[in-house]
């Protein structure tokens, strides 16, 4: 008889993806920390601690991207590491299906909040192409570091612009914000967590939207 260590169990565990993960998997999308497993991951719309107030994914934990914002989402960390060897990026949202961006637009659709939400019937935004990551910086001890705002603050807090906010905050963003773009990614000047692998005109032209 062979007996299960409990290591062995955590790692049977893990190896259990949910049904949405799977759905991405049959899709082409992949799964973040399959490439990286030093990139943390706490998707904001598992939990209702967000700003809609609700859970949107039912069973989703794991972040996916388009094969082709992989790569560049690697460089990202590899050159945050060369700053902060300490530092890891951890993810807060990656591919979002459309349906669950309906949702979101819903929730702010007629409020001064709307201009912070990508309309569905306009094509969506980039996570809805898996072209686009909302993302942060946490410290060795996994904690994430000071950014002026929680992740998911719609107001002129969190535009990259804002200044009225901690020096170590602005520095923190620029850090961010230095890495990404250096790997390839584009800031949003609306949210300093955000970041787009391409324009909303190239995805449209060559990528597809998840269902």
């Amino acid at each position: 008889m062979v007996w299960l260590t409990s290591l062995t169990i955590t790692e049977l565990h893990a190896q259990v993806k949910s049904p949405t993960a799977l759905y991405l998997d049959s899709l082409g999308y992949v799964n973040v920390t399959e490439q990286d497993n030093s990139i943390q991951v706490s998707l904001m719309y598992s939990r209702d601690d967000n700003f809609t107030g609700k859970r949107l994914y039912n069973d989703l934990r794991e972040a996916y991207l388009h094969r082709d914002a992989i790569a560049p989402l690697l460089k990202a960390q590899q050159l945050l590491h060369e700053i902060h060897p300490e530092y890891n990026i951890i993810i807060f949202d990656a591919a979002r299906p459309m349906h669950i961006q309906q949702q979101m637009w819903d929730r702010v659709k007629g409020t001064k909040q709307q201009n912070y939400v990508s309309n569905p019937t306009r094509g969506g935004g980039l996570h809805n192409y898996g072209l686009a990551v909302d993302i942060s910086i946490v410290n060795a001890q996994g904690d994430t570091i000071p950014m002026g705002t929680v992740v998911d603050h719609l107001g002129k807090e969190a535009h990259t612009d804002y200044t009225a906010i901690s020096q170590e905050a602005l520095l923190n963003r620029r850090l961010l914000i230095q890495v990404m773009r250096k790997a390839g990614f584009r800031s949003l000047p609306s949210e300093w967590w955000h970041f787009n692998l391409v324009s909303r005109n190239v995805a449209r032209e060559k990528y597809k939207v998840i269902p």
